[in-house]
């Protein structure tokens, strides 16, 4: 397994606990997180860039596989706003990749895995191309004008599903 933490800023030597703000979380801990690879796609954006990404998982119907996804041989999808095309042309990430025997899952639909103690890459990968990437990893890149009504529709289907950022979404249309 292979874990990471994507960010746009270079050069980081070591990464801090800190404090978690998410409701779910005890707040006195501080964490560090990362992705697991499989979840990386997720990521693959700029971090403010809002994105509903979702994913075969093993409870996904075949219906549902065959309805979202236009290629059978496709099992990860990551939809964008339109208007964040031109950032994820001019982005550039950092993959800082970590040894996992520190880290514990947090999330298994997610992906996510977190460490209570400092964490130094072994590794750090540098994306400029953040479309190549996504469909060098087998994504379906999808644009739309709004994120909400695919959001909406996503959580009653049997894939796993993440919504990211959706606060810098455009506000939802009535």
């Amino acid at each position: 397994m292979r874990l990471f933490h994507v960010s746009e800023e270079s050069g980081i030597m070591q990464f801090e606990p800190r404090l978690p703000a998410r409701a779910d979380l005890d707040p006195t801990i501080g964490l560090v997180w990362a992705i697991d690879e499989h979840r990386l796609p997720n990521f693959l954006t700029p971090r403010n860039c809002p994105r509903v990404a979702y994913h075969i998982g093993p409870h996904t119907t075949p219906e549902d596989a065959a309805r979202w996804f236009t290629s059978r041989t496709a099992s990860h999808a990551v939809i964008i706003e339109s208007a964040w095309l031109d950032a994820m042309r001019r982005a550039v990430l950092y993959l800082y990749e970590f040894e996992p025997a520190g880290f514990s899952l947090q999330d298994d639909v997610a992906g996510y895995y977190v460490a209570e103690t400092a964490q130094t890459p072994v590794a750090v990968h540098r994306v400029d191309d953040l479309l190549a990437e996504l469909l060098r990893c087998g994504v379906e890149l999808r644009m739309v004008d709004s994120l909400w009504d695919v959001a909406d529709r996503i959580k009653e289907t049997s894939l796993n599903w993440s919504f990211c950022r959706m606060g810098f979404a455009q506000p939802r249309r009535v």
